[in-house]
């Protein structure tokens, strides 16, 4: 009998967003760490006979439907490879929820599925929620208008995104240039102006510099 519940280690090894540098150390620094987490995407998916039946959504060993995965996509964004986490979280929004019946795969529980579909259509998914950050990914929208206490409100914006244009070239916060590939939950709050410029390719620069990374303990 598995040790794992609903899940097995392909899934259960990623499940330590309080410190994603430890782990990138336990599995021999960035570059290994990066082929690990392809080869999730990449491997036959078999859940194995013991699995429950609703966990659905597969690619490869990713489980879609099965919600202790569901940061995974935005990981890749730790070692400077935020358009690995674009393509994959694009990948998921196109393909995994429709408006019908049954758009939502596996099992809602407590409106998790709903979240992440909310937050990445948005552009950003609370990978730590207890650091207050929110990393970047790839939003589906052109625009939308979130209304914050105090009567203030946040406008993100994603210029030129399409189907193809899925990745973000540079994000202005205000009207000045943002380089950090996540936005903490009070720079939310405050308020303002989120602007994402996408394109068809990836940025070279954008969310690649160690000082623009996400941190499993922000400074």
């Amino acid at each position: 009998k598995s040790d794992f519940t609903e899940g097995n280690a392909w899934q259960y090894t990623w499940l330590v967003p309080q410190d994603v540098e430890g782990l990138i150390g336990l599995l021999g620094g960035e570059k290994r760490f990066s082929q690990k987490l392809d080869s999730l995407f990449t491997v036959k998916g078999d859940m194995g006979a013991e699995a429950s039946p609703d966990i659905s959504g597969l690619i490869g060993m990713y489980a879609h439907g099965n919600e202790p995965g569901h940061h995974i996509t935005y990981l890749y964004s730790y070692v400077g490879q935020p358009w690995k986490t674009a393509e994959k979280v694009r990948f998921i929004t196109e393909n995994f929820y429709t408006t019908k019946p049954d758009g939502i795969i596996g099992n809602e529980d407590v409106g998790q599925m709903s979240a992440w579909h909310v937050f990445s259509t948005l552009g950003f998914y609370p990978l730590n929620p207890a650091n207050g950050a929110y990393v970047f990914g790839s939003p589906s929208v052109k625009q939308a208008i979130l209304t914050l206490a105090g009567g203030k409100t946040l406008t993100i914006t994603a210029l030129n995104n399409s189907a193809a244009n899925k990745y973000i070239q540079r994000i202005t916060r205000n009207g000045q240039l943002y380089a950090k590939s996540y936005i903490t939950h009070q720079d939310l709050l405050r308020g303002g102006s989120l602007v994402l410029e996408m394109g068809p390719r990836p940025s070279a620069t954008w969310g690649v510099a160690p000082a623009s990374r996400p941190r499993s303990v922000l400074q």
